[in-house]
């Protein structure tokens, strides 16, 4: 079978790989579609830990089950699956476990024609979706409705802040922010992306490679409840500036790096909760997959190539102008 793999460091290639061999409860899925991950691309530049060479890549993955090893159920069977990425959380609902992993490095991943996943890996898509788009949502959606419920609390009415609007997860905080009527804005240092997320209903856009533009949402919008972030770095201050008395900043990354220095006198004095956040537990992933379900979610794609064009597709990765996720199809 077809598999990407990182051969060296900073180096990924399509190789020839043998077809996985289904064990004792576990699932052959024959893969209709895959998406990529930020993880990926950090994987690939050596920014990731515990890096294993030879691995298959990829978190995010539908296939059809064409194979059902001993002891899994044979429900599955013949069916069209979405796999939840998580390996190991553990027992403890409100963190991962030390042994916790995720698909995709060290175990092989998506990237291939071919998986074996245990059985209790794999779900039925959620109805309305087509194949690529219900690709794009394990790591991204799981992450996003983690951030967005679990610790961010978001509710009806609540004033909520998406930074950097056109990344995978934060596409999805938007929409599932939106679904229960939160009033939603974001930041984005693109324009066109603002103009994008006040078309699908934000209530107003802020673009923040303008100087001081934080103080404009204080003054007209009464500040934020929740702010969403990936980004981490210096712009945490701007954040304390804006937010409500109580509000909780949830980051689920920190591409901008670590903060140069902290205003803790604004948040113990207006108690804010600063909460880090990463994936969600398996109970999280199923709630995820009913969420997007009943409230029709669907997810915004980039692009959706071939698998043969997978590599060009880890360099759309990084552009500045992507909206939405990168898929891939075999």
């Amino acid at each position: 079978m077809k598999a990407l793999v990182l051969t060296s460091p900073g180096k990924v290639e399509i190789v020839e790989m043998k077809k996985p061999v289904c064990q004792q409860d576990e699932v052959l899925v024959k893969l209709k579609a895959a998406a990529l991950n930020k993880r990926d691309q950090f994987i690939r530049e050596g920014r990731y830990p515990n890096i294993q060479l030879n691995a298959v890549l990829g978190s995010d993955g539908v296939g059809e089950v064409v194979e059902v090893g001993p002891g899994a159920d044979k429900k599955w069977m013949g069916q069209t699956v979405i796999i939840n990425p998580n390996r190991d959380w553990g027992d403890n609902k409100a963190v991962q476990s030390r042994d916790y992993s995720i698909l995709g490095m060290p175990s092989h991943g998506t990237f291939a024609e071919y998986i074996s996943v245990p059985a209790h890996r794999v779900h039925r898509i959620p109805q309305g979706l087509k194949e690529e788009e219900a690709a794009a949502l394990p790591l991204a959606g799981l992450t996003a409705y983690r951030a967005c419920f679990y610790h961010g609390k978001i509710t009806d009415g609540v004033n909520v802040l998406i930074s950097g609007f056109g990344g995978g997860v934060a596409q999805f905080a938007f929409q599932f922010a939106m679904a229960v009527g939160a009033k939603v804005f974001v930041t984005s240092g693109r324009p066109e992306k603002i103009n994008m997320a006040l078309d699908m209903g934000a209530e107003g856009g802020f673009n923040y490679k303008l100087p001081n533009w934080h103080k404009n949402p204080w003054q007209t919008k009464g500040g934020f409840d929740v702010v969403i972030d990936s980004a981490g770095g210096d712009q945490f201050n701007n954040f304390l500036k804006i937010m409500r008395p109580g509000g909780r900043i949830v980051f689920y990354g920190a591409t901008n790096g670590l903060p140069s220095s902290l205003d803790l006198y604004r948040m113990f004095w207006n108690q804010i909760t600063l909460q880090g956040s990463t994936m969600g537990n398996d109970t999280e992933f199923v709630e995820m997959l009913r969420f997007v379900e009943k409230n029709k979610i669907k997810p915004l794609l980039s692009s959706v190539r071939d698998f043969d064009d997978i590599e060009k597709s880890f360099n759309e990765i990084a552009q500045p102008a992507k909206m939405g996720k990168v898929v891939v199809k075999f």
